[in-house]
């Protein structure tokens, strides 16, 4: 069953349910920082979650920087990952991004996640770097 993904402002009753989401995927099961978690992007980010059985099981962000739309904070509820939800969050995400003319897409994907944003059409570059004690790559949709 696909989910209902839906754009939500910062700190609405939803944002505030993707931010909890985000807690649970980042801080306590990846043991990131709670200090790393949240910040100035997360006022001005244009968020999205998926909407499953009634919660907020999905969510990330996209930052509108100057020479391209950043894509963060993917996270899916660990008891509804392989159902395609962060694949439909990202399609949702990268088609309101196209609609406002924005076809240049860029992200930082822990390497074990290197083959699902492969076949969204991103490529890595750059070396392999550590963010939050996890190994990371730096992808794009476009070349420099």
């Amino acid at each position: 069953m696909p989910a209902t993904i839906l754009t939500v402002p910062p700190f609405s009753t939803l944002c505030n349910a993707a931010f909890a989401l985000r807690r649970e995927v980042f801080v306590w099961e990846q043991k990131v920082p709670e200090a790393d978690e949240h910040d100035a992007d997360d006022m001005t980010a244009t968020h999205f979650v998926a909407i499953l059985e009634g919660e907020v099981v999905g969510t990330l962000r996209l930052i509108d920087k100057p020479e391209h739309i950043k894509i963060g904070r993917v996270a899916v509820r660990q008891a509804f990952r392989g159902q395609g939800i962060a694949r439909q969050m990202m399609l949702a995400a990268m088609d309101h991004a196209r609609a406002m003319g924005r076809d240049r897409f860029f992200l930082t994907a822990q390497t074990d996640k290197l083959g699902f944003y492969e076949r969204l059409g991103f490529t890595a570059f750059g070396p392999e770097f550590d963010d939050a004690g996890m190994p990371h790559r730096a992808m794009r949709t476009y070349a420099w």
